[in-house]
């Protein structure tokens, strides 16, 4: 449990997560000119600016760290661990699931749980998947590694469930639902994603335009809570955000503006961990 785990709860709660991707995201898509490769290396350059906006508040938070980026920045790693923040399984290299085989799979997370073991101390107990994507082994993986909780998948907006295994989707009837599992999903969105709504990305047959202005994004954040508040109290909200993105300086003016809203609403914060280990908790006790 991290060092904010007691500070009580109250109308709903938000998760603050970070995915410091740094330049394993641009190495995932071939990209390693230097100019992709800046991109990445500015989320270092912003992680100690964002380090201290939670500082100053007082706010937990996950971190999302590929096995690459810890490997490239340690220092920077154990200053996120050792301000109190919790780091979770991010893939190695930011390899999308789905491109890899069973084995494939099982080696990227072995290496990248004992890069962030080696690192830190301790076993990370949650993951999210590059790119938000699972395949049939992924979960069933997962629980095997000790991992505790995922927050990759999109079928609740505020409400944490235990990801299922074994689901199938024939083409010829109707989708087969598989069986819960141990591991604890809390929901993410893409709505609730600073990449898609600030970053600009040009590919070949792609163009991502991004570049919105923060208050717009942050007023969809903010109702997305409100929203919450109102129709499932309790409810818990994760917000997704990445260094070498939020990290821009009129972006953290917006995310100190969201943060000052979010203060005037009946809502705390807590780490994955602690929100997943409260639901497993609350869900044995109801049984």
């Amino acid at each position: 449990m991290s060092e904010f785990s007691d500070v009580p709860r109250s109308g709903g709660t938000v998760c603050l997560t970070f995915d410091f991707d740094a330049v394993s995201l641009w190495m995932a898509r071939g990209m390693t000119s230097p100019g992709p490769m800046s991109r990445g290396e500015f989320g270092a350059h912003a992680v100690p600016r964002i380090l201290r906006l939670l500082e100053s508040r007082s706010l937990p938070s996950t971190w999302f760290v590929p096995g690459h980026t810890a490997d490239t920045y340690p220092m920077l790693c154990r200053d996120i661990a050792n301000a109190g923040h919790e780091i979770g399984l991010h893939g190695y290299a930011h390899e999308p699931v789905s491109a890899l085989d069973a084995a494939g799979e099982r080696e990227v997370v072995a290496r990248s749980m004992d890069t962030l073991c080696k690192l830190t101390g301790l076993a990370p107990i949650g993951n999210r998947t590059p790119s938000w994507d699972f395949t049939e082994s992924t979960v069933d993986l997962l629980v095997e590694f000790g991992i505790e909780y995922d927050s990759s998948l999109m079928k609740t907006d505020y409400t944490p469930y235990f990801a299922r295994t074994g689901d199938e989707a024939p083409p010829d009837g109707p989708y087969r639902f598989g069986e819960p599992s141990p591991l604890v999903e809390l929901p993410v969105s893409w709505t609730l994603d600073d990449y898609p709504h600030f970053e600009y990305l040009r590919l070949p047959g792609l163009l991502m335009p991004g570049l919105r202005k923060p208050r717009e994004v942050f007023e969809n954040f903010l109702d997305d809570v409100r929203y919450m508040l109102r129709e499932q109290p309790g409810g818990v909200c994760v917000i997704t955000f990445h260094p070498q993105v939020i990290g821009r300086g009129h972006r953290m003016l917006g995310l100190e503006w969201f943060l000052d809203r979010l203060a005037e609403l009946d809502v705390s914060y807590a780490t994955c961990a602690d929100v997943a280990r409260d639901f497993r908790r609350a869900h044995e006790v109801a049984a």
